[in-house]
């Protein structure tokens, strides 16, 4: 019998971290959710003036938050959503979370995005994880869904 050898490793870092936070929105994307929800705000841009979790968002927001803070980040928007504001998240679908079961369950609509997205800025390679649109508008009545 010949020798086994264990598999090559492969690196799965980029799979459960979030090594890179500027994931920023494709265009493409952007644009035909622009066009579905008319958005006036943006709390994280690609060169913020002020931490958007710190200030008072605006009416329409479209959030493709730093994924190493997705937590805060959420419980900011869903905050903003109970105040009546049109809220929709750009985020990897990490349905096995606390923070997915905290707020994104607690959206109006979730929208699994197939296959894999290729983000601005990396060359046309597609994300190490899946993603998904969490929109939260209508106004919130404190109850949950069931």
């Amino acid at each position: 019998m010949g020798t086994k050898t264990k598999p090559e490793m492969r690196s799965f870092k980029g799979l459960f971290s979030s090594i890179n936070q500027k994931w920023k929105t494709p265009l493409e994307l952007y644009n035909e959710l622009n066009k579905e929800f008319d958005f006036d705000f943006d709390p994280c841009p690609d060169e913020p003036e002020s931490d958007g979790l710190d200030i008072e968002w605006g009416e329409r927001n479209f959030v493709n938050p730093p994924y190493n803070q997705l937590t805060a980040w959420m419980e900011k928007g869903f905050e903003e959503f109970k105040k009546g504001k049109l809220v929709v998240f750009l985020i990897p679908s990490r349905t096995d979370t606390r923070w997915w079961h905290n707020f994104c369950m607690k959206a109006t609509e979730i929208r699994f995005i197939k296959g894999r997205l290729s983000f601005e800025g990396f060359g046309g390679g597609s994300a190490p994880f899946p993603s998904c649109v969490v929109i939260f508008k209508g106004g919130y009545n404190g109850m949950e869904k069931s």
